[in-house]
C-alpha cells in the first residue's frame, strides 16, 4: 500500500514539476516580449506550488506510518522469534547489543521509509517525465540530459558501496559500545568494591572513540558524496544551459522554449541527488535491518507436537547418553551424560564449574537440543512433545533468577497467575523467606531486593507452581544455614522430585543421592526405596 501510495504521488508530482514549468516559462516570456501581466499565471503557479506542498505532506503523513507499522512489526518477530530460540540462543547473543539493534538501530529505519524509498519513486518517474516533455520543445537539450543523466547513479553506487561497508562498521562499533558499557554499569558494585572502576574509564574512553571515528568515517564518505553527485549535476545542467543558450542567439530556439529547457533541466537531476544524500542517511537503518533478517534468519530448533506428556509425579525421567555441543565451541559442554531420576527423588548434580550441571537442566528443559542422547519420560523422549505442554510439569529456578518490576506477589504469579493470597504465603514460607511482604516492590530487576532475597523469591516462584518436578541451580546461594534447612525440609515435604545443582556441604548432605557431572560417577546414599518407581508411585 505504501509503495502504490508513493508511486501514485511520484507520478503525480512529476505532473506538477513540469505544468509548474510550462506556466512560469510562459509567464516569464509573455512579460519579456510583449510587457502582459501575470495574474492569471501566478495564481495558477499559486495553485500548483499548493497542491506540491500537499503532496509532499502527504508523503510524509504516508512514509512516517509505514515505517512505523515495518518497525513495531520487526520488533514483534524478533522478539517472538528470540522467545522461541530459547535461553540457550540468547545466551550466545549479546543481549545489550541486541537491545540496541531493537531501539536505537530499527530506529534508523524512519529515513529509509521516510525520505530514502519516497525519494526513489521519484527518481524513477520524475527524470523521465521531464526528458519527455523537454523533447518535445527541444531534442538536443533533451539528448543532453539523458547522456548525462546516467552519471549519477553510477557513481551513486560506487559510493553506495563504500557506505554500507562503513555502516556495518559503525553499527558493529555501537552494539560493542553498548555491550561494554552494559557490562560496566552491571558490575559497577564489584568493580568498586576491588578498586577497579577508574581503571574502567580508559577502556570505555577507548570503545567510545572506536565509535566516534566510525561514525566521523561515515560523514566524510556521506560530504564526499554529496559533494561529488553535486558537481556532476552542476556541470550537467551547465551544459545544457551552454547549448540553449547559444542555440537561442543563433535564433534556432525560441525564449519561451529555451526558459522551459533551462527549469526543468535542474528537476531531472533533483530526485538523483536526493536519493544518494538520502541514501547515507538511511544506511544506518539498512545495516540494522541486515541484522534484523540475519536473527529472524536463523533456524528454530526442532520440537515435537505431541501433548499427551506422562504425568511425572509418577513417572520417572532417564537420560542416556546425553552430549550437548555449544556453537563455537569445540569441547562439548557435557558428554555421554546418563541419569535416572525417580519420582519424589532429590538428587543433586555436583562437580567442577563448567563441567556441564547447568547444561543437565537445560537438557531436561528442552532449552538445548542434545548431538547425541535422549531425554526419557516413561518410554517416550522429551523431543516429541510440544514444549509449552512439557514444561509445564517442571519448575526452574536459574543461577541468576529474572526478577520483573513490581510486587513480590506479582512475580510469585508469573509460574501461576490464579495463585491465592494463601499460597503465595506457603511458598515464601517453603522457600525460607516467611518475612517477606508479598506486596513489597521488587524494582527493576530485584534492585530493591538482596541477592538472597531474590533467590528465594525466584524458589518461591517454583514452589508456587504445581510442576511435580523442580529444576534448581544453586537455590539456597546467599541463605545462612538455618534458610538452608528450612528449605531442604520444605522441598522434601512437598514430595516433589527435585534435580538440584550444589556445592555447599549442607545441600549435598540432604540429597538422596549425589551425581558426579563429568566423572560420570553416582554416590551412595541411594535410599532403596527409591530403586523403583514403583515403590514411589503417588
Amino acid at each position: 500500500m505504501f509503495l502504490v501510495g508513493s508511486v501514485l504521488i511520484g507520478v503525480a508530482t512529476g505532473f506538477l514539476i513540469v505544468v509548474q514549468a510550462v506556466l512560469l516559462a510562459h509567464g516569464i516570456a509573455e512579460v519579456v516580449l510583449h510587457g502582459a501581466g501575470i495574474g492569471r499565471v501566478a495564481w495558477l503557479l499559486v495553485g500548483v506550488v499548493a497542491a506540491r506542498a500537499v503532496l509532499i505532506w502527504v508523503q510524509e503523513v504516508v512514509a512516517q506510518r509505514a515505517a512505523a507499522a515495518v518497525k513495531s512489526t520487526l520488533r514483534r518477530q524478533v522478539l517472538e522469534h528470540s522467545l522461541m530460540l530459547g535461553p540457550a540462543w540468547l545466551s550466545g547473543e549479546r543481549s545489550s547489543a541486541l537491545t540496541t539493534l531493537l531501539t536505537k538501530g530499527l530506529d534508523d529505519l524512519d529515513p529509509y521509509f521516510a525520505r530514502y524509498l519516497p525519494q526513489l519513486v521519484l527518481a524513477a518517474t520524475v527524470p523521465a517525465g521531464v526528458v519527455g516533455w523537454m523533447a518535445t520543445g527541444d531534442l538536443i537539450a533533451a539528448g543532453t540530459v539523458v547522456v548525462t543523466l546516467p552519471l549519477i547513479p553510477v557513481f551513486m553506487a560506487l559510493v553506495g558501496w563504500a557506505t554500507q561497508a562503513h555502516s556495518r562498521r559503525r553499527q558493529h562499533a555501537l552494539a560493542v559500545l553498548a555491550h561494554h558499557f552494559s557490562d560496566v554499569v552491571a558490575g559497577l558494585a564489584t568493580l568498586k568494591l576491588f578498586g577497579r572502576a577508574k581503571g574502567q574509564v580508559r577502556a570505555v574512553r577507548e570503545v567510545t572513540d572506536r565509535h566516534r571515528v566510525a561514525s566521523m568515517k561515515s560523514l566524510r564518505l556521506a560530504f564526499l558524496s554529496s559533494f561529488v553527485l553535486e558537481l556532476l549535476a552542476s556541470i550537467s545542467v551547465a551544459l545544457v544551459a551552454v547549448g540553449v543558450g547559444l542555440r537561442l542567439i543563433d535564433g534556432k530556439l525560441g525564449l519561451e522554449t529555451a526558459l522551459l529547457v533551462l527549469i526543468l533541466a535542474p528537476e531531472a537531476y533533483l530526485p538523483l541527488r536526493q536519493v544518494g544524500a538520502h541514501f547515507h542517511a538511511s544506511a544506518d537503518g539498512v545495516a540494522a535491518s541486515e541484522e534484523v533478517f540475519r536473527v529472524l534468519e536463523t533456524p528454530l530448533p526442532e520440537h515435537g507436537e505431541r501433548t499427551d506428556v506422562p504425568d511425572l509425579w509418577v513417572t520417572p525421567l532417564h537420560l542416556h547418553d546425553v552430549t550437548v555441543r555449544y556453537p563455537g565451541r569445540d569441547e562439548p559442554a557435557l558428554e555421554s551424560f546418563d541419569l535416572d531420576l525417580w519420582p519424589g527423588e532429590v538428587v543433586a548434580l555436583a562437580g567442577p564449574s563448567g563441567a556441564g550441571k547447568s547444561t543437565v537442566l537445560a537438557a531436561v528443559l528442552g532449552f538445548v537440543v542434545p548431538e547425541r542422547g535422549v531425554v526419557v519420560a516413561g518410554a517416550s523422549a522429551a523431543d516429541e512433545f510440544a514444549p509449552e505442554c512439557w514444561r509445564r510439569q517442571l519448575a526452574w529456578v536459574p543461577q541468576r533468577p529474572g526478577l520483573r518490576t513490581g510486587t513480590i506477589a506479582d512475580n510469585l504469579r508469573l509460574g501461576r497467575p490464579d495463585a491465592t493470597d494463601n499460597q503465595v504465603l506457603r511458598a515464601l514460607s517453603g522457600a525460607g523467606a516467611p518475612e517477606l511482604d508479598p506486596g513489597q516492590l521488587v524494582g527493576e530487576g530485584g534492585q530493591f531486593l538482596s541477592g538472597g532475597q531474590r533467590r528465594r523469591v525466584a524458589l518461591a516462584r517454583a514452589l508456587v507452581t504445581e510442576a511435580p518436578v523442580l529444576l534448581l541451580d544453586e537455590p539456597t546461594a546467599g541463605l545462612d544455614a538455618e534458610a538452608e534447612a528450612d528449605v531442604v525440609r520444605h522441598l522434601r515435604a512437598s514430595g516433589r522430585t527435585v534435580l538440584l545443582v550444589a556445592h555447599r556441604p549442607a545441600l549435598l548432605a540432604a540429597a538422596d543421592r549425589v551425581v558426579e557431572v563429568g566423572r560420570q560417577h553416582t554416590s551412595l546414599g541411594l535410599r532403596p526405596s527409591l530403586r523403583s518407581p514403583t515403590a514411589v508411585a503417588r
